[in-house]
Formats: C-alpha cells, sequence, structure tokens
C-alpha cells in the first residue's frame, strides 16, 4: 500500500561511463519530507522488455488493464471470405441489376441463392439453414426467410427469364457472334412433374425419367440463355426455339449457330437455310461421311501428307466440307472395336456352347435368337457380325467387309458449314466447332460437385424451370470467378489463345505452364495450385468475429475480420476487392 502524499512511477536513469551509454528503469516511491521531495528506489526494472515497462508505467499512472478475454467476449465467428468474393464479383458483373433495377426482398433472396449455390448447393430449405452459418444471410439481409418464401421468390425470378436473357444477349451477343448451343438432360426422382419423361438418359441412371435442357452460350462458353423441355423431346424439336429466340427475342439478324451432327439434322439445317442471316457449323454423320468415300468425294489418300482437306459434293450443294484426319483418334477407334469384337466374341461363344449342351431340353431358334441379340446388343456390335440360327443350332462369324467399310473412316470427321471462306478458313471452321467443348465443360459444373443441378427437388414445373435458371446465374457468376483466379487453380492460363492458334485436327495439348503447374502442385509465383473447391473452401477461411465489449454496460458490439493469409490476398488482389 502507498503512503498518503506518496507517488509511485518509473524513472529512466541514463550515465555514461568510459564511453558507454547505461539505460536504467527502476522503480520508486516519491514522497514529500517537509519541503523536500525525496526518492525511495524500490527495484530495478531494467530487465524488463519496453512492452512491460509501458504498462507499468501506465499502470502507476491510473490505467487499469484487463486480459483480452475479459475486456472482450467472441460472440460469433462465421467463414466470410468466400462470401465476400462471390458477392463482390456478382455485383461487380451487374448481375443484381440483371435481375432487377430496384431493389426488393425478392431480388435478395435470389441472389443469396445464387451465392449459396456456389458455396454449397443443396435443397432450398437446406439452404435457408447453410446460409446461416456464414455472412451470406447477414450480408444480405435474409436470415429470417424461410422455405415458402424462398419458393415465391423462384417464382419470380421465372417471370424475369426472358428479360434477364435479353439483357445477356445485350451484353455478350452483336451481329455476326458465334452462338455456341448444346443439350442435356438430368434424371429425375420422383413420379410427379410434368417435364420428367423416359428419354436419352445422358447420367446413366436406368429406369429414371430425365428432364431435358439444352444451353446457349457465347463462343467463349459464357451462358446467356437456357431452355427447359420435356424428357421425351429429341435434341433436334429444340432448334426452332433457339432460332425464335436469336431472330426475335436477341433481335439478332446475323448469327453464327454451332451444334453437334446429332442437333444439326438435315431436316434441322434446311429450316436454318431460310434464314439468310442466319449461319450454321456442324458436323457430318457416319453414314454421310461414308457415302462420300463411297462417291469417291473423299479419300483417305487425300491425308497422306496434310490432315486437313476441304472437299465438295452434290450432294451437300451451297455448302462447306472441311474433312479432318486424325491419326490417334484413328488408332483409338480401332482398338476399341477391336476389344468390342473380341468381347462379343467371347459371348457368342458362350451361347454356342450353351446350346451344344441343350441335349435333353434344346434351345429353340426364338430362344437362342433373344440369347443372340442381348450378346451383340450389350456391345452393339449387331452389324460386324453374321448369326445362322436354327432350333438346336447356332454358328457365326465376322462380317469383314463391313468391319472394312467401317475402318474406313477411322479417324476421318468432316466438318459442315454455310459459311464462306471469306468470313471462316478451313481451319477456323475446326476450331470452332470445337468450341462445343465449352458447352460440355458447362454442363459438367451444372451436373457435378460445383452446382449439382441434380437429384432435382421441385415438382412443380415452374419451380423447375426456376431451379434449372438459377443454376445457369450460378454459373455465370462461376465462370466468371475462373477467370479471374485461374493463375491460382489447375487451369491453362494460356488457353485462350491456343484456341484461337492451335492445329485444328490434332489433339489439344495443355501449355508448359499448365504441365509445370500440375506437376509441381504450385502456381508461377510458388503458391499452391488448388481446385475451385478447395480455393473457395480456403477463402472461407477468413472469418468475420462479432466481438461484445464486456466493460460497456450497454453491451455494445463490433466486428472485425481476421487478416488475409498471402494465397487469400492474391485471390482479393485478383478479384479487384
Amino acid at each position: 500500500m502507498r503512503k498518503p502524499g506518496t507517488a509511485m512511477h518509473v524513472a529512466k536513469i541514463v550515465r555514461k561511463h568510459n564511453g558507454k551509454t547505461y539505460v536504467s528503469y527502476l522503480l520508486r516511491r516519491s514522497y514529500r519530507d517537509g519541503d523536500t521531495v525525496k526518492h525511495q528506489t524500490l527495484g530495478n526494472l531494467s530487465h524488463l522488455p519496453p512492452r512491460v515497462l509501458d504498462i507499468v508505467q501506465r499502470s502507476l499512472q491510473g490505467e487499469a488493464f484487463l486480459a483480452p478475454g475479459e475486456a472482450f467476449r467472441i460472440l460469433a465467428t462465421k467463414p466470410h471470405g468466400h462470401v465476400e468474393a462471390i458477392l463482390t464479383t456478382l455485383r461487380k458483373l451487374g448481375l443484381e441489376e440483371l435481375l432487377a433495377v430496384t431493389p426488393s426482398r425478392q431480388r435478395s433472396l435470389v441472389v443469396a441463392l445464387i451465392a449459396q449455390r456456389i458455396l454449397s448447393p443443396c435443397s432450398k430449405l437446406a439452404a435457408t439453414r447453410l446460409w446461416q452459418d456464414t455472412t451470406l444471410a447477414e450480408e444480405l439481409g435474409v436470415a429470417d426467410a424461410g422455405y415458402k418464401e424462398v419458393y415465391t421468390a423462384m417464382d419470380w425470378l421465372l417471370t424475369r427469364q426472358k428479360q434477364i436473357e435479353q439483357k445477356l444477349a445485350q451484353r455478350h451477343l452483336q451481329e455476326g457472334a458465334v452462338v455456341l448451343y448444346d443439350v442435356s438432360s438430368s434424371y429425375y426422382e420422383g413420379q410427379h412433374c410434368p417435364l420428367a419423361h423416359y428419354g436419352h438418359n445422358r447420367d446413366g441412371k436406368k429406369g429414371l425419367p430425365i428432364i431435358v435442357y439444352g444451353l446457349l452460350t457465347d463462343a467463349c462458353g459464357r451462358p446467356v440463355a437456357l431452355d427447359v423441355y420435356a424428357g421425351n423431346t429429341a435434341d433436334p424439336a429444340t432448334i426452332p426455339d433457339q432460332v425464335t429466340k436469336l431472330r426475335q427475342r436477341f433481335a439478332l439478324n446475323r448469327v453464327v449457330l454451332v451444334g453437334d451432327r446429332g442437333m444439326l439434322t438435315q431436316t434441322r439445317i434446311d429450316t436454318l437455310k431460310r434464314y439468310p442471316g442466319l449461319g450454321w457449323i456442324s458436323a457430318l454423320r457416319s453414314e454421310a461421311i461414308r457415302e462420300l468415300i463411297e462417291n469417291g468425294a473423299l479419300e483417305r489418300s487425300q491425308f497422306d501428307e496434310v490432315d486437313l482437306a476441304e472437299v465438295t459434293s452434290p450432294d451437300f450443294p451451297g455448302e462447306r466440307l472441311v474433312a479432318c484426319y486424325n491419326p490417334l483418334l484413328d488408332e483409338r477407334r480401332r482398338q476399341k472395336r477391336q476389344r468390342l469384337l473380341a468381347a462379343t466374341e467371347k459371348g457368342l461363344a458362350k451361347l454356342g456352347a450353351e446350346v451344344g449342351r441343350r441335349t435333353q431340353t434344346p434351345l429353340n431358334a426364338a430362344e437362342i435368337g433373344l440369347k443372340a441379340g442381348r450378346v451383340i446388343g450389350r456391345y452393339k456390335m449387331a452389324k460386324h457380325f453374321q448369326l445362322q440360327i436354327a432350333d438346336n443350332s447356332f454358328t457365326w462369324c465376322r462380317d469383314e467387309a463391313a468391319i472394312t467399310r467401317e475402318e474406313q473412316l477411322d479417324g476421318i470427321y468432316v466438318i459442315r458449314t454455310s459459311e464462306p471462306g471469306t468470313a471462316f478458313a478451313a481451319a477456323d471452321c475446326v476450331r470452332t466447332y470445337k468450341r462445343l467443348s465449352l458447352v460440355e465443360q458447362a454442363f459438367r459444373c451444372l451436373k457435378g460437385l460445383d452446382l449439382r443441378v441434380r437429384p432435382i427437388h421441385h415438382r412443380v414445373e415452374q419451380r423447375v424451370r426456376a431451379h434449372l435458371f438459377l443454376c445457369l446465374l450460378a454459373y455465370y457468376v462461376e465462370w466468371h470467378l475462373r477467370a479471374a483466379l485461374k493463375s491460382l487453380l489447375y487451369e491453362d492460363e494460356d488457353l485462350d489463345d491456343a484456341r484461337r492458334e492451335r492445329d485444328p485436327v490434332k489433339p489439344a495439348r495443355p501449355s508448359a505452364s499448365a504441365r509445370e503447374k500440375k506437376k509441381t502442385h504450385q502456381t508461377s509465383r510458388g503458391e499452391p495450385a488448388h481446385s475451385f473447391a478447395t480455393l473457395l473452401a480456403h477463402l472461407g477461411t477468413r472469418s468475420r468475429n462479432t466481438l461484445q465489449v464486456v466493460a460497456d454496460p450497454d453491451g455494445a458490439t463490433f466486428q472485425q475480420l481476421t487478416e488475409p493469409d498471402a494465397l487469400q490476398a492474391e485471390a482479393l488482389r485478383l478479384l479487384n476487392l
């Protein structure tokens, strides 16, 4: 205890001796003895670090100090970095204004659903739970939203789909633009949606109905529009809707539509020819290529020195045909055919042995035919075998002539287009057709772990349509996120330039920088290379803490962000945050 009239303080004593300076810090008591002020040294504090000396000095001056745990209470810690990256990118893209110029509750809910789809795709009910565990709900003011209100927001979004797509088209499509279009499908687990029908299931789920959807993108693979169809809709049947959309809704008189050979059939191409400004690029089916070879319009000898050649045929008036030969594709198809032939022969041999064993209860011709049909149908090799079936008798042999005819097509594909050479050189036609892989990449993101368009949880048709359109908007944001962050991802940073310049026929190879990145698992800056999912997860470790001041009688709170690490700081720089 200090005596009345005394004061404690830390005195700094500086002394010089033999040319050296010595500094000491002494704890002293100052007191008055009559008219004289005297000092009593109580201890030497010179061994203490400056930070501790400062605290002692301020404490003696009357300041009160508390341990951090006593001064502040952490009320909440929520992941924020990935939310910040997504919402900032979304707003830089002007997506909120694309949805609606005027802010509204529905717009905020739709933005939250788009962001949550990128963060962690799930059902709409689960989304209202999960966005509470990050700062997403706080950022958009939707913490109190329930699933019924979310469904209402989806209905609101669907009413605005045409206007949103039109704005996207104005932003990314101009007169003369190249437009990529392809169709996919997703299985539906349920029986109550009118869009769910049995059809060509691309997911490999047997016995389940599907829902078909067509995606329209610009030449870079950036999504622009999406249409949803019943599961039994054939791919070519979706083309008229795209023509109407491009010419009427988007008001484009001149555009080049790129679609695969199963999409742009001869019937659909004849329809496209009715519109002078509407060009197209597609490919020939194998039957048409075989006819070109049999008619002499195309010969394998043409590829002895080159791998690309333009050919003409009276069967395709007004069209340019660009024939390509890929020796690697040739060898791959030849090997695959041999494996399938061998597997089919093994099954047929097994069936022949069974027919030979059945002496007491012999198989009749109908039973043998059913069993043989299953064998050759399994590997789709019926065209390459000749079967002789009778009661209790079964023989078979390869159809060598049919096999030879098919071998003539190995490694050859033919691009067909309405575009003149002045607009598209032969090599550019091939490169442009191969850009359809960008739409396939979009489908992989939509159907894979990124956005998981399936399983589809909705029963009402309009909700299914809204769900798929919501996924398209989420992919639109993800597309731009990937483009901005590609130097940190396992992405080929030179791919855009390579697509314009590389050999159109030879197999695509990643650039040297991309190969080095995959080999070392590091970026060019020496940072760990990431997939999109792991980078997003790492950004999420940057949290926003809510702290409360313990000493404040009103319980005042404030928020504090954790400092970004080197990787997070680089990601923020790339996103211009």
